[in-house]
């Protein structure tokens, strides 16, 4: 009984930290732009994706700790992350783009949302190949419904005028970071 409380405790404070690591990655990811301008040469593509350098070294450490995969699949899952970092900012902008006529917060609302599952699914396509990733889709829908809707903040974000500070990029990959983490355990002996 004692150990099973004491697991149970441990999976608690290990999902706490994982939140705490994507607030923290959330709070360097709206940074890293004011580091990253200053590097001449990249194309905007590339520098979009250095961006999300933060949040896929987090995913580097939990694909390759509780996915118990090589750490070529973890490598792999965090450039994955980039990616995917790159087409959610790029569906986003897409999306905002083409909604014209609505009403701002309506716009970015779809913006947001758009980019929450576009950035969700190609992070859970991509870890789904990895040797230890679950091939199930239904494993990966809690990640997608979290990552969609957490994108929505994005509106707020607008609303309230945030620029270099965001509540967007916190809170999704702290949500987006635990779902990994449960689907991953779930799948590890």
């Amino acid at each position: 009984m004692t150990e099973t409380i004491t697991s149970t405790e441990t999976s608690r404070n290990n999902l706490l930290m994982i939140a705490a690591g994507g607030i923290v990655t959330g709070i360097l990811t709206p940074l890293s732009p004011l580091l990253i301008d200053r590097i001449a040469g990249p194309g905007d593509q590339f520098r979009v994706a250095l961006v999300a350098v933060p949040f896929a070294m987090l995913v580097f450490v939990l694909v390759r700790r509780f996915g118990r995969n090589p750490w070529w699949a973890a490598l792999v899952a965090a450039l994955v992350t980039m990616a995917a970092f790159v087409c959610a900012v790029d569906a986003a902008v897409l999306v905002e783009g083409n909604t014209g006529d609505a009403p701002r917060v309506m716009r970015y609302l779809l913006a947001g949302l758009t980019g929450g599952l576009v950035g969700t699914a190609l992070m859970a396509l991509g870890t789904a190949l990895l040797p230890a990733g679950p091939r199930q889709a239904a494993a990966w829908w809690p990640m997608l419904i979290t990552g969609a809707l957490a994108g929505t903040l994005l509106a707020l974000d607008d609303a309230i005028g945030l620029d270099k500070f965001s509540l967007l990029y916190p809170v999704w990959q702290a949500a987006v970071a635990v779902r990994l983490t449960m689907i991953l355990r779930s799948r590890s002996p």
